[in-house]
């Protein structure tokens, strides 16, 4: 059990956790310093105490998910990222996949006459996946199923295109929005110190123009979401900068939905010397982030990547959303090492991994509109036949 927040502030005494605590109880946003500070000096209890307190003032017991599925065109890559396990180079396609543009429709075809209210495609940048292939395929997608919503690509694959392509990050985002595009995925942020991230992900888009491709599709008036890869060679001081980054854009735009902290894994790749971070430094980080971030409404736990069962109990450290049912359709962390060798998870198993830390479940949509309220009064699960009960309201 996390410790209540008062709990913890009456026994306080290093004075600058005193004064963080004070500062967040009266509204007021913490500073860089106090990022780092908590960082190093906070204990996990008084992190997930004073991040729940935040999580529950926005959203009280709700705790959101959706019914997605995911369209990863190709493994291949131009880039060669060491932390990453999922990409092959061009030279090892015997390794990899390539989907056509008639195979992904056929994927998406698939789910004709299923629940599911989102499509999430990220993939490998190739030169053979450029703009037209892009916007011929959204149209596709739009024409044939056009209330799926469609969340695509990531501004490491809108720079290659649009390089390619020879539009700028203007013209280009404009072109993706009139192809049928919703909103943007959060991935390729990896992490913001140019040093770092040329370390780790040279030759992709750079910082900057990660943070101008979301800004530019903010005033498109357009949604997005944010990522930061953690756990590798960054320091506290290099998370906190990241976080920095994003808040400053969100003060400028508002069109950051959510923040979804992603964990290095080790597995297969240039980096798996390095020994994973543990389940505490998760839940730090998950807390941070909350206390952090106070003008993004919400803080995911991406359970194909963090387990079920650790994304469960993240729900105590700042986290209202756990994403969706995916469907067994990502293979980025399963091959990584992830928990989750098969991501995918049934309504009825979403539903009860949110009940049983008593928590609400709300099915949203991909802009959080609340579709759903799974809660204890109206809806019962039943087990044996993997599906719910619709009970009637009691007024």
């Amino acid at each position: 059990m996390i410790p209540t927040l008062s709990t913890i502030r009456s026994s306080l005494t290093d004075k600058n956790l005193l004064a963080v605590t004070d500062k967040v109880l009266s509204g007021h946003r913490i500073s860089n310093e106090d990022g780092n500070y908590l960082y190093a000096h906070g204990e996990i209890g008084f992190l997930g105490a004073l991040a729940n307190f935040i999580r529950e003032q926005k959203h009280g017991n709700k705790t959101y998910f959706n019914k997605n599925f995911h369209v990863e065109p190709t493994n291949l890559c131009v880039y060669s990222c060491t932390f990453c396990s999922y990409s092959r180079l061009i030279k090892q396609r015997h390794e990899g996949w390539e989907y056509t543009h008639d195979q992904i429709m056929d994927i998406v075809k698939s789910y004709d006459g299923k629940d599911v209210t989102e499509v999430h495609i990220v993939g490998g940048v190739l030169p053979q996946y450029d703009l037209d292939f892009y916007v011929r395929l959204f149209k596709a997608i739009k024409s044939h199923r056009p209330n799926l919503h469609l969340k695509a690509l990531t501004p490491v694959e809108y720079h290659y295109i649009f390089k390619k392509a020879k539009v700028s990050y203007s013209d280009g985002m404009k072109i993706i929005l009139e192809s049928g595009v919703d909103s943007m995925p959060g991935g390729g942020a990896e992490i913001f110190d140019e040093q770092i991230r040329e370390q780790i992900a040279g030759g992709k888009c750079s910082s900057d123009q990660w943070l101008e491709i979301h800004r530019i599709w903010h005033d498109l008036g357009k949604k997005s979401n944010a990522t930061m890869l953690y756990g590798h060679v960054e320091q506290y001081q290099h998370r906190i900068d990241h976080l920095d980054r994003l808040r400053k854009l969100q003060d400028e735009t508002g069109g950051f939905q959510t923040f979804i902290p992603l964990k290095f894994r080790n597995k297969d790749n240039q980096m798996s010397h390095l020994a994973e971070v543990s389940i505490i430094e998760d839940f730090r980080n998950y807390a941070v982030s909350r206390i952090y971030l106070d003008n993004f409404d919400h803080i995911k736990s991406y359970w194909p990547m963090l387990g079920r069962h650790n994304a469960q109990l993240s729900l105590a450290f700042g986290v209202d959303d756990i994403d969706g049912t995916i469907d067994d359709t990502t293979k980025i962390y399963s091959m990584a090492g992830s928990e989750e060798q098969n991501p995918a998870m049934s309504l009825n198993q979403l539903i009860k991994l949110i009940r049983d830390v008593n928590r609400i479940p709300i099915e949203r949509d991909s802009i959080y509109n609340e579709i759903k309220v799974y809660d204890e009064q109206n809806y019962t699960i039943l087990p044996e036949i993997n599906t719910y009960k619709a009970l009637p309201v009691v007024s």
